[in-house]
């Protein structure tokens, strides 16, 4: 099949798509002053309900709340250097944001559910199970629910530090791909201030040359690398979408989409070409996709150059014996990176025991080999390869 004629079938894929994750950033639905943007949103909102009359389900992912509230506190974006005052403008444009929404929303017949989430919300499997079972009673009841990341209490995403090994969600680009991933949503729509994936970064010096890269079936270094950093008024950027559509493709499809065109999406479901259409991938289960995707690593294990072979072939679980060092402090069930003996994270996993245990195991193992099978640190149905690993452990809860 040509890459034509792959990206008519995926476009057309997006109509018979039942369950939807749509994600509005912060230029998208924000004016300059900080208020509401009704000519940009009031189209979006009443695509949204056109779409439900159409019986699909509709989860919205929205950012605005800082800037909605420095808006209203008269706040320059100057001011806006410390994570506290930022803390204090998302408390302030919360409600102002939800209380747009409302009124939006209320034209058209629909009532409207908010969710503010922070990384422990993803970090913990019966928080995660439990935030699932919610959005679920909620769409059930036909109440579409309003997701954004809690910045009052939580600054990973005010603060946007930490390697990508350790962090859940530095932007709501993250937080609604990770949002798709747990619901089971066919779709996740990035509607952003630019066509698409651009060809050049829009700061690069031929950025006017610039064309939409309308169909991607692998997200590779060179597509990462033409990523630009975050727009003015936002916090992500085309390379936290980038990192979104890599996980949504484990779950179904993913489009990065301009917001300010007021039938982008009634386009999209409709299978005409607009956006960047990004095909899934290898399909991962409920609980692989939160051990790959949606967790804090708590440590990581350095193993040795036999058991990372028997673990990149699927053949078993990470014994004590494999094990040459234990970096940081865990708890049982906690989430681990497992490292090569050159410090490259190629896998995670649920640990079996605390760090102490841990500890305790490998020297075991090493006086009492012929125990070896007795020390499993993490069972193979619990350990998840990273995509650039070339075999997979297909083994799956």
């Amino acid at each position: 099949m040509s890459v034509v004629s792959d990206e008519q079938a995926w476009r057309q894929a997006l109509g018979a798509a039942r369950r939807v994750v749509i994600k509005l950033g912060t230029g998208t639905v924000t004016n300059e002053r900080g208020e509401i943007c009704h000519e940009r949103v009031d189209p979006i909102v009443r695509s949204i309900s056109e779409l439900r009359k159409d019986g699909r389900q509709i989860v919205l992912v929205s950012s605005g709340a800082v800037g909605m509230g420095a808006g209203h506190l008269g706040l320059p974006s100057e001011r806006l250097n410390d994570v506290v005052t930022k803390q204090a403008c998302a408390a302030v444009g919360q409600s102002l944001l939800m209380n747009a929404y409302g009124q939006l929303f209320r034209a058209h017949d629909i009532r409207i559910a908010q969710i503010l989430l922070t990384e422990s919300d993803f970090a913990e499997w019966q928080r995660y199970q439990t935030l699932r079972q919610t959005i679920e009673r909620l769409l059930k009841l036909d109440v579409l629910p309003i997701v954004n990341e809690n910045d009052t209490v939580s600054i990973a995403e005010l603060e946007r530090i930490g390697s990508e090994g350790n962090r859940v969600f530095s932007d709501n680009d993250r937080l609604a791909s990770l949002v798709m991933s747990k619901l089971g949503a066919e779709v996740l729509v990035l509607l952003t201030n630019v066509d698409g994936l651009l060809s050049k970064a829009p700061n690069s010096n031929d950025a006017e040359h610039a064309q939409v890269i309308p169909f991607v079936d692998e997200i590779t270094a060179s597509l990462t690398a033409m990523a630009a950093g975050p727009a003015a008024r936002g916090r992500g950027g085309m390379t936290t979408k980038l990192e979104a559509a890599q996980i949504a493709m484990r779950s179904g499809i993913c489009v990065i989409a301009n917001g300010a065109y007021p039938e982008t999406l009634t386009r999209l479901f409709a299978g005409e070409r607009t956006g960047t259409v990004f095909a899934p991938g290898s399909r991962m289960g409920g609980k692989r996709r939160w051990i790959a995707f949606a967790t804090n690593v708590r440590g990581r294990l350095t193993v040795n150059s036999g058991a990372r072979e028997a673990l990149l072939g699927g053949k078993g679980s990470l014994l004590a014996s494999g094990v040459i060092e234990v970096g940081d402090k865990f708890a049982a069930k906690d989430v681990v990176g497992i490292v090569d003996i050159d410090g490259h994270e190629f896998a995670r996993g649920v640990i079996n025991c605390d760090s102490a245990e841990t500890l305790r195991m490998i020297a075991a193992s090493a006086t009492r080999p012929q125990r070896a099978k007795d020390h499993v640190l993490i069972a193979r149905e619990n350990i998840v390869l990273h995509n650039n690993e070339q075999r997979a452990v297909t083994h799956d809860k």
